[in-house]
């Protein structure tokens, strides 16, 4: 069996990014020459032209355009591979980390995570940004460095994930609601006026689906974005929140929390990354904070 030659795979990344013989060669310091012949058996290794001319310039092919991203990703991670890791020095670390996640999350584990950091890397800021979807763009493009959140369908495949967390939804009310006293039965929980949390269109979900396997149907007098506003909401009125109870701890306080009278599942907290940064000592130091941040018992109220 012939092996391929791995040497085209950088000249490859180098003419799909920079589109040009004369360019490509540049870069890579070679003669024009010396870069067709690496481009013509490029052509014969994968069976494809790659670049075609178009005018007075060159176009990349279908399976080039294909190819393009997924070829980048390769030489990342070849390089990341064969560098020499650095010894991380986190008292001359300087560095700001994108973090995409929840408000619940920065809410309930921002503090202890910024000052976990804060006492090891003085040099390092952690920016927060608004998780508002799934996409997991930002992580491939760079522009966020990692984020947490329930794993979705859409997930990318290539993005590194680890768990971080179980959580259960409780029922939440304010102090002197009648679901303060006495048993909370499911018809008593689906009696009440609920808050629904949905980013996007209002629908049924787990707990709809559970209720209705009993015969039971809750009334939803409120749709929000996200479970801040939902307990905001909950605070000054009769209505009755369902959230998930490690990611909402300190919203909970001077709430009356309940264990949910049906059974829905739990789900899990991850933290995502892409798969460029796995090897790199800082950013494996910030994940391991924030493992450790999330590992610490909740201060938060329990449902009772």
């Amino acid at each position: 069996m012939t092996h391929p030659d791995l040497n085209l795979l950088v000249t490859l990344d180098v003419l799909l990014s920079e589109g040009s013989v004369a360019r490509a060669a540049r870069r890579l310091r070679l003669s024009p020459s010396a870069m067709s012949r690496q481009l013509a058996r490029l052509r014969e290794t994968m069976g494809d032209p790659l670049l075609v001319r178009a005018g007075r310039g060159l176009v990349l092919t279908p399976r080039a355009l294909e190819l393009s991203e997924r070829v980048g990703r390769l030489v990342e991670e070849v390089e990341a591979v064969l560098r020499p890791a650095d010894r991380l020095d986190l008292g001359r670390l300087v560095r700001t980390f994108t973090l995409r996640t929840s408000d619940g999350f920065v809410e309930n584990f921002g503090p202890a995570l910024i000052a976990t950091v804060n006492a090891e890397s003085p040099g390092v800021r952690l920016r927060f940004v608004p998780k508002l979807d799934k996409d997991s763009t930002p992580l491939r493009d760079g522009s966020v460095d990692l984020e947490t959140g329930v794993l979705g369908r859409s997930q990318s495949p290539e993005v590194r994930t680890q768990a971080l967390f179980r959580d259960r939804f409780v029922g939440v009310v304010r102090v002197g609601h009648e679901l303060c006293r006495g048993e909370i039965t499911p018809a008593r929980y689906a009696a009440g006026r609920h808050i629904l949390v949905a980013r996007h269109r209002p629908e049924k979900g787990p707990i709809d689906d559970a209720l209705e396997m009993i015969g039971l149907e809750r009334e939803i007098a409120a749709t929000v974005g996200g479970f801040s506003p939902a307990l905001a909401l909950t605070r000054s009125s009769d209505m009755v929140a369902t959230v998930p109870e490690r990611h909402t701890g300190n919203l909970r306080l001077g709430l009356f929390s309940f264990p949910l009278p049906v059974s829905i599942p739990k789900v899990t907290v991850s933290m995502l990354w892409h798969p460029r940064l796995d090897a790199d000592p800082a950013h494996r130091w910030l994940r391991e904070c924030i493992r450790a941040t999330c590992a610490k018992p909740s201060s938060g109220p329990r449902a009772v």
